[in-house]
């Protein structure tokens, strides 16, 4: 088997997670604003002095007033990303993508309860669900492609590359519901449920093929 490339994208420097911390500040205070006023009658006026910066920062992060409720820590699916292209050649593909989001969920209770928010603003703007969506569509498919490319990197003998059919999109697609309902699964019930092991349970059902549980 082939050794996957080392990675040349360094860690962050400072002025890019400075960037990327006011980008969270200013999704964070949008969300908490709709969540308790409702998102038409949250202004960008009212986001960036919740945030502690003018209108004129605002439009520097989001392009509109609606992507500042949809994207928060969308930093979080490039680390994914680079979780996967570090991965051993010798893990299946579902455990690198598993492993993948395993490394994210450190930490999840610090983000909990404003994700949570954000479910919610979401649900309560029909017209903020697509974009929404749109955002996630774009995350599952810069995946897919993450995973068609370390699938070509740990591959042994000298096949042509790429040559993967549906399975990379099918993967990402299945990784990616997996914590939507592990986190849906943890919300319903969060004194009971531990989100890192509702996932690593949905991904036991997908490695088995999602047969019927046995006791």
């Amino acid at each position: 088997m082939h050794d996957v490339p080392k990675t040349t994208t360094s860690a962050p420097g400072l002025r890019e997670r400075k960037k990327q911390a006011t980008r969270n500040a200013i999704s964070e205070a949008a969300v908490r604003l709709a969540a308790e006023h409702g998102v038409e009658n949250v202004t960008v006026e009212a986001i960036s002095e919740a945030a502690g910066v003018s209108p004129r920062t605002f439009f520097n992060y989001f392009s509109s007033h609606d992507d500042a409720f949809v994207m928060i820590n969308d930093e979080i699916g490039e680390r994914i990303r680079e979780s996967v292209r570090a991965a051993p050649a010798g893990l299946t593909p579902l455990d690198a993508v598993r492993e993948a989001f395993v490394a994210e969920l450190d930490g999840f209770e610090d983000r909990q309860e404003l994700w949570a928010l954000q479910s919610k603003v979401l649900q309560r703007s029909p017209h903020l669900i697509q974009r929404g969506l749109n955002a996630h569509v774009a995350d599952e498919r810069a995946l897919a492609v993450t995973l068609a490319e370390w699938l070509d990197a740990t591959r042994p003998g000298t096949e042509r590359p790429g040559e993967y059919g549906i399975y990379p999109r099918l993967l990402a697609a299945v990784s990616h519901t997996a914590m939507r309902i592990a986190f849906e699964h943890c919300c319903a019930d969060p004194e009971e449920n531990v989100l890192t092991d509702a996932f690593q349970e949905a991904f036991v059902h997908l490695a088995h093929g999602l047969q019927r549980p046995t006791e």
